[in-house]
């Protein structure tokens, strides 16, 4: 875990680029994860509440907290979220069977896409899991949605998030 703290810690102080929704993401190709296909990011997450799942197969604690952000996305996608998965595994193997084993129907940045680094640097990310949760714009509306999603019914959460979407 140290070292996980450490290599976004550098590369975080590296990449300067500021990545935003309304920019840089409408030309992301996101992969789907039922079935891998390349989709327009800019388009998939058009009007919607977005959660950035960073997390990896080899975390213990991610392992603890997938499954939960599974159940949440299955009620809570009908109300307008896109979870976005961006991983930290060290391999794509690792990454493909962490995604087809584990996750909801939830997009994921291709494995060595030079926008992780720049996710994680944009969104101060220190450690995994963390569930980040932004505007369309890329605007952070809660740091803290790992907790929110693990203590509080869907249908609240959402109303929460679409509250600060609005404002």
């Amino acid at each position: 875990m140290v070292f996980m703290h450490f290599k976004i810690f550098f590369f975080n102080s590296i990449f300067k680029k500021k990545l935003k929704m309304s920019g840089r993401f409408a030309n992301i190709g996101l992969k789907k994860n039922e079935d891998g296909t390349l989709v327009n990011g800019g388009e998939v997450l058009k009007g919607k509440v977005v959660a950035l799942y960073f997390s990896a197969s080899w975390c213990p604690p991610c392992k603890s907290f997938t499954p939960v952000l599974a159940d949440f996305y299955s009620e809570a996608s009908e109300m307008g979220l896109e979870i976005v998965f961006v991983s930290f595994d060290r391999s794509e193997s690792d990454l493909n069977s962490y995604v087809k084993s584990h996750h909801g129907n939830w997009l994921h940045i291709p494995f060595g896409s030079e926008h992780i680094q720049q996710l994680a640097k944009e969104y101060d990310v220190r450690g995994i899991p963390a569930l980040i949760v932004i505007k369309e714009n890329g605007d952070v509306i809660t740091k803290d949605g790992r907790n929110e999603v693990s203590s509080n019914p869907p249908k609240a959460v959402m109303a929460n998030w679409k509250k600060s979407v609005s404002s």
